[in-house]
């Protein structure tokens, strides 16, 4: 079929963040917060995944996902960021579920959907029923669909390689996949698949606009798949407390792609060393650290909702702050923010 369809914002390489759910005393949403973090971080070009696992969309209502998909795309839209993509979070128990709720939040304006297999279940399913169950979603969904590989949430299912290239080629609406189970070789057998000219040829994407990506999970090894795999970036939570540093490390590592200029290599690898040893820290703490972070850096961040408690400040809040590598990394965090907004200024934004 040829790919003929377009989208009105387009699925581009780069640093994608996981965005937090914050929540209010009782619990609930707490969406001004919310959306100023989509904001800020969008400002840095960093694009939101909304109701992801950081977003602890497994404790949210369908009502509360789609008023947080609505909230993000009025906010950026407000803010003069109207080509910024949205990326929600729709994966469910069941196909029908999972495939009616990729259609509320396409309603309600994200322009990408990300989907995890259902953990639940994992022992009854087969490699054809996974297989099965992201072409259902794909083809019925009004948007294009990302696989999420993520066998820490769901239930040890973790797909390999050939299961998530015979995905793609069997729908024409999958537009990537993220992998957060850590593996490099993985990552770069699927982007060699996917990016051949074979493959191009064969199977078109649906959705023009909207290639096949291949993201990792995790910030520590961004330099060596866009330069050895030529990933395409990543989905990371650590994008929340670092968009400035995360977003250069990536365009720096891209830039690199042929080129012999060692003192960039060089500036590239430090970066690289600052990010990983921040995401080392960082997944540690999970989400309550993560927001505790935020808290105690910009302001605003909150508790979890329960059953995850919030973060045990006593115990491991005073490694977090003297981290040498979180440190580190938010020194140059600040700076680059810093230049930012600098040059946003002169340029009287």
């Amino acid at each position: 079929m040829p790919a003929t369809t377009q989208t009105v914002r387009e699925l581009k390489p780069g640093v994608w963040a996981p965005i937090p759910t914050f929540f209010d005393a009782n619990e609930e949403i707490d969406v001004p917060t919310f959306t100023g973090h989509v904001v800020r971080l969008a400002q840095a070009n960093v694009w939101p995944v909304i109701c992801g696992s950081m977003g602890e969309a497994h404790h949210l209502t369908n009502e509360e996902r789609v008023t947080l998909i609505k909230a993000a795309r009025q906010a950026l839209d407000q803010n003069g960021l109207k080509d910024t993509p949205i990326m929600a979070g729709t994966g469910t128990g069941a196909t029908k579920l999972t495939i009616q709720l990729t259609k509320e939040a396409a309603e309600a304006g994200a322009d990408f959907s990300i989907v995890i297999a259902s953990g639940y279940y994992a022992g009854a399913l087969s490699q054809a029923a996974l297989k099965k169950f992201f072409v259902d979603v794909a083809d019925a969904s009004p948007i294009p669909v990302m696989v999420y590989n993520y066998p820490g949430a769901a239930g040890g299912i973790d797909l390999d390689s050939d299961t998530i290239i015979q995905i793609a080629q069997e729908s024409s609406n999958i537009c990537g996949v993220k992998l957060t189970c850590g593996a490099v070789g993985k990552l770069t057998r699927i982007t060699a698949a996917t990016t051949s000219a074979e493959f191009l040829k064969k199977y078109p994407r649906k959705v023009q606009s909207a290639p096949f990506l291949t993201l990792g999970g995790f910030a520590d090894f961004i330099l060596p798949s866009v330069l050895g795999g030529k990933a395409h970036g990543a989905i990371m939570g650590l994008a929340n407390v670092y968009p400035y540093g995360l977003a250069k490390l990536f365009k720096s590592s891209s830039e690199l792609i042929g080129s012999s200029d060692s003192e960039r290599l060089n500036a590239a690898l430090h970066l690289q060393g600052l990010a990983s040893e921040a995401d080392w820290a960082f997944c540690q703490v999970g989400i309550s650290g993560t927001k505790w972070f935020l808290e105690k850096t910009r302001g605003y961040g909150g508790v979890p909702r329960l059953p995850i408690l919030p973060f045990d400040e006593k115990a491991k809040g005073e490694w977090l702050v003297s981290h040498e590598g979180a440190k580190a990394f938010l020194e140059v965090e600040k700076k680059l923010e810093a230049q930012a907004s600098k040059a946003n200024g002169a340029n009287g934004h």
